[in-house]
């Protein structure tokens, strides 16, 4: 039976704008996402640019204040901790980023930048640091002689890399990737995510996977959660979900994917979606989707779907 680490409930993030013409915009970034993961599991999340999939990423490690809802790890709640256990807290929740030089001091060499997370927590004297960096940078493929040279010195899949073992330094259960390979040459791709597979393989670490390349989830998550304008649209497995999709976005999705079979790309026929996404700013009433989805039906427009259970996958929508 699998164990719970992650549980998100009617979680809510929204924004508040600048006020303009009387009125003070609101932007529902996460509007009441529901999730969970398992320990050891890595969760795909995808959804287009905009949807809110960053910003349910720095709700869960409490760098973006929540509206609403909570984020249970462990058993614990962490949008009601103090200060002092939510950096506790934060060993156990890392996340990394797309851009690796961005979170990275670049006055720090990597020996500091990765010396700095196990004297702060307490996990290593400095005697011992040498060893811990060594250790750190072999795990993640680097050269150990390397740990005096600073990030500007190294190439982009070099510094994911960094990141990557400074997020391993405080040896965390649950780790965030948000979009942690887009910046990266396709070529460099692939390793980074062998080695983020690798990675929650042997430390049996969790990981919730962001990302608008499907191919790549499809590579690397056990189970998929589908995302649109601050919603969840459907979850499961990731094979199941790429083979038989429920929910019509996710239809849409998938048929975007090409086929590695030319026979069989030239046959199908992709499904359209219409239109841009509405603004999180003023949601549509009821189904988000129901503005661009070509199956919708005027009871779409009265009450939002629940995420309801078909099988192993979950979907919100009234059609299926």
């Amino acid at each position: 039976m699998p164990e719970l680490l992650l549980e998100i409930q009617n979680l809510k993030t929204y924004y508040t704008l600048r006020r303009e013409h009387g009125r003070t915009p609101t932007v529902k970034a996460v509007d009441d996402v529901t999730l969970a993961i398992d320990a050891g599991e890595i969760l795909g999340l995808v959804g287009e640019s905009g949807c809110g999939k960053s910003t349910l990423a720095r709700s869960i490690v409490q760098l973006t204040a929540v509206s609403d809802g909570s984020i249970l790890f462990d058993g614990r709640d962490l949008t009601t901790l103090r200060a002092g256990e939510l950096q506790k807290a934060r060993t156990e929740v890392q996340m990394i980023f797309q851009d690796p030089y961005a979170s990275l001091n670049p006055r720090m060499t990597v020996f500091d930048a990765l010396a700095e997370p196990l004297l702060v927590h307490g996990l290593a004297d400095k005697s011992h640091l040498p060893e811990h960096v060594t250790e750190l940078m072999t795990r993640v493929g680097l050269e150990p002689q390397m740990m005096r040279k600073f990030p500007h010195e190294f190439s982009g899949g070099q510094r994911q890399r960094i990141a990557i073992a400074r997020a391993l330094a405080v040896r965390p259960q649950l780790l965030i990737a948000d979009e942690p390979v887009s910046a990266l040459d396709v070529s460099i791709q692939a390793q980074i995510l062998n080695l983020l597979t690798g990675l929650c393989r042997d430390m049996n670490m969790a990981m919730l996977f962001i990302s608008h390349d499907l191919s790549v989830v499809q590579h690397i998550a056990d189970r998929v959660a589908v995302m649109y304008l601050g919603r969840i649209m459907e979850t499961g497995p990731v094979e199941t979900l790429f083979q038989q999709p429920l929910h019509p976005y996710t239809k849409a999705l998938m048929s975007a994917i090409p086929l590695p079979d030319p026979a069989r790309e030239r046959a199908r026929e992709p499904i359209e979606i219409e239109g841009e996404p509405p603004s999180a700013v003023d949601p549509p009433p009821g189904c988000p989707f129901h503005t661009r989805c070509p199956i919708a039906v005027n009871a779409c427009r009265d009450a939002v779907p629940a995420l309801a259970a078909h099988g192993e996958q979950h979907a919100a929508c009234i059609r299926i």
